[in-house]
């Protein structure tokens, strides 16, 4: 049986496999000898032993694949396409060679192998190389607005010169050519239209279309927007309700979506633990249904993706702005889901803030660069739900499960990470949950 090797699961994994599928293909030699002559391909198959029955006319970037024949020990130098591939001799004898297909791009496609002896002969077998479509994983901002530069992230962004890519949004809206500023292989920069649509998009390749793991503003349940614009909440309801800013009230922050939520005006310090700022840089949901305040969990969208996904196929995410003026360098934004049975509006309390027993997520994205900004700009942050396993001081304090969802605190504090002093402002608007995809 001829195939394509088309399992995209071994994608980045090529160097692990040889470790671990070698025997598959024949017992490694006790010394590799670099031999004359011209090697002979006989076929081509997958490196697993389970699918050693079938012969492949081609394979994807990073694949594991076993060349099959005579004197491949005479082979000092392969290509495919015009793509030097790396050559382990511990899994190169006479008769078998354990390969990878090469993950970078070929400029010049021939659809051949080619193998280079010790003495410079070259000889080509017959072999396609397929490119995988486009991966669209991420995005800067999700609700970036329009006139402004965003990021797709993801893999396989190819700009053919004949089939140049292309991006669409939701309802078949195309960006404008003249739009798209930049072009790598994992990210693509554009301006947002004027006409943008909420909803999916696609990018498009030579190699073909692959959709977003996510929707460009997205307002699937939206738990906070502080205007209720999007359906959500529009203020805390606890000790501290949080500081609402609307649109014009601070220098240099450009609203992203109406109101905002906003931390800062004081300083806290670089030791692990050293301020506790509550007042300015926190904010409490305590439910009270009597009173219009409602478990979270109980909110129609939530209860309905708690049903369908599970917490661990679900996430958090928040547009977040942290001025360049204002850098943040020390504590960590704790997300705290509250179940009724620890606090609601009549039994308020904070001790559950350094309860070692109470698992929730930590966001401290100073921590590798020692200091961060957004770059006056406002950015997307995900946090998926089943990373909510940490104490307050980032020790582990087990995992979240769907009676969480009353209440919600979030309070820049600790973290058990050492910082640098500071005076941070961190904005955020549009809180949700949305599943992962």
């Amino acid at each position: 049986m001829k195939t394509v090797f088309n399992n995209k699961w071994f994608l980045g994994m090529a160097a692990v496999a040889l470790g671990l599928t070698a025997v598959s293909c024949e017992d490694q030699p006790d010394k590799f000898e670099l031999t004359s002559g011209k090697p002979v391909v006989k076929y081509i198959r997958p490196a697993g032993a389970a699918a050693s029955d079938s012969l492949l006319t081609g394979a994807y970037l990073d694949n594991l694949i076993c060349l099959v024949g005579d004197n491949l020990t005479s082979i000092h130098e392969l290509y495919f396409n015009d793509q030097k591939a790396i050559l382990n001799t511990s899994y190169i004898t006479d008769h078998t060679l354990l390969i990878a297909v090469p993950g970078g791009i070929p400029d010049v496609v021939t659809n051949k192998i080619y193998m280079v002896t010790k003495d410079g002969d070259t000889v080509d077998y017959d072999f396609n190389v397929l490119v995988p479509g486009p991966s669209v994983r991420s995005m800067s901002c999700e609700y970036a607005p329009a006139g402004s530069e965003a990021t797709i992230y993801g893999d396989y962004f190819i700009d053919d010169p004949n089939v140049p890519l292309t991006i669409s949004l939701a309802g078949n809206v195309n960006v404008p050519s003249e739009n798209i500023t930049s072009i790598s292989k994992t990210a693509i920069k554009f301006i947002v239209p004027d006409n943008a649509p909420a909803g999916y998009l696609n990018v498009n390749t030579i190699y073909g279309t692959g959709r977003s793991a996510f929707q460009f503003r997205d307002s699937r349940n939206i738990l906070f927007d502080w205007d209720g614009s999007h359906g959500g909440l529009t203020t805390g309801h606890g000790w501290r309700n949080g500081v609402i800013h609307e649109p014009g009230a601070d220098a240099g922050i450009e609203a992203i979506d109406g109101n905002y939520l906003y931390f800062g005006g004081a300083d806290i310090l670089g030791d692990i633990g050293g301020t506790w700022a509550e007042d300015q840089f926190c904010i409490n949901y305590w439910p009270e249904p009597a009173a219009g305040f409602p478990a979270l969990k109980d909110l129609p969208d939530f209860a309905e993706m708690l049903a369908d996904y599970g917490v661990d196929n679900l996430q958090v995410k928040f547009e977040c702005f942290v001025p360049s003026s204002n850098p943040w360098s020390s504590a960590a934004l704790q997300v705290m889901f509250t179940p009724s049975s620890l606090v609601d509006y009549s039994t308020g309390s904070n001790a559950y803030y350094s309860d070692t027993t109470f698992p929730r997520g930590l966001w401290n994205p100073w921590q590798n660069t020692g200091s961060f900004t957004t770059d006056n700009q406002w950015q997307t942050v995900t946090l998926a739900l089943n990373t909510f396993t940490y104490t307050h001081e980032g020790g582990s304090a087990g995992k979240l499960n769907a009676s969480y969802f009353d209440g919600l605190t979030l309070f820049v504090w600790h973290g058990g990470v050492a910082g640098t002093d500071c005076s941070p402002v961190i904005c955020i608007d549009n809180f949700r949950v949305v599943p992962i995809e």
